[in-house]
């Protein structure tokens, strides 16, 4: 039996990383509006809120009884129960002595797990939830499909941050199609130990030419910071947003763990393209653009 896992951290004795990115990417005067009554309170009204603004943000989503099952089925694959499952990704400043740590160490040293959902139920729950595919549903006005499952990670003191991107930038699916990233937040998540940060509105604007300098993300200096909008999220709160919103999380600097869940879906009817046609849109290349 997995033993129970609170939100504070154990001390990873290092040194936590020096920030690699200007602070003042990251604004934390506006906060995003939210709703409450989980996924039955969603009317027609916050379905136009999400197509205007490119996000919703339901503040109950999940239950305490459904995060802590999802807490204990990320755990136990973060622990190696399940031989088959191998697809964990440690933070790159903790992955050479993840060796040395003990169990609660190294659940803190880890960034990411991904491509979990064959192998345990409990997250899956999650993912073919009832409430949120109807949700989604309502938001394409077609099947949602999922394609891809993570566990986002901010490691406590060490986790890094995920600079400013659309996600649709990743994504072989045919220009327009409404992709919908869904994140579950299983801690507390907060302005200081790295919450979502959006751009309202910036899924109207287009695709953005995206650079490989921190990560594969949209230039610095052409983020429209001054619009940014901080998402802090109690445990099972639960972000919507639109795969071409522009969106990224600062570093956390806390003592404290921030598990997510992150899913994304597409409507059964979307069409794939080629990577070099989705670069066409969003690669450099002959684009005679610096960054």
């Amino acid at each position: 039996m997995n033993q129970p896992v609170t939100s504070e951290s154990a001390t990873i004795n290092s040194q936590p990383p020096p920030i690699s990115y200007p602070e003042e990417l990251y604004s934390f005067d506006t906060v995003a509006k939210g709703i409450s009554g989980s996924f039955a309170g969603v009317t027609e009204a916050d379905i136009q809120y999400f197509h205007q603004h490119g996000y919703l943000v339901i503040e109950d989503a999940f239950t305490a009884n459904e995060v802590q099952d999802a807490i204990d089925g990320m755990v136990y694959l973060m622990d190696g129960n399940n031989p088959d499952f191998r697809a964990i990704q440690f933070e790159p400043t903790l992955a050479k002595k993840k060796d040395d740590m003990n169990a609660d160490e190294r659940r803190d040293a880890i960034r990411k797990i991904f491509n979990y959902v064959n192998y345990e139920p409990r997250l899956n729950a999650l993912a073919e939830h009832a409430g949120l595919l109807g949700v989604l549903k309502k938001i394409m006005g077609d099947k949602p499909v999922l394609f891809q499952d993570m566990a986002l990670v901010k490691p406590p003191r060490f986790g890094s941050e995920k600079p400013w991107h659309q996600d649709c930038a990743y994504f072989n699916l045919q220009d327009g199609t409404t992709v919908v990233g869904v994140w579950i937040a299983l801690d507390e998540a907060t302005a200081e130990n790295g919450c979502m940060h959006i751009i309202p509105g910036s899924h109207n604007e287009g695709p953005m030419i995206h650079f490989k300098r921190r990560d594969w993300q949209i230039c610095d200096t052409h983020v429209p910071i001054a619009r940014d909008t901080v998402v802090p999220l109690p445990p099972g709160g639960c972000l919507f947003w639109h795969g071409l919103l522009h969106h990224g999380s600062p570093a956390n600097q806390t003592t404290q763990r921030r598990r997510a869940l992150q899913f994304h879906y597409k409507p059964a009817s979307s069409e794939e393209i080629t990577t070099q046609e989705r670069m066409d849109v969003y690669g450099s290349e002959g684009k005679e653009v610096d960054c």
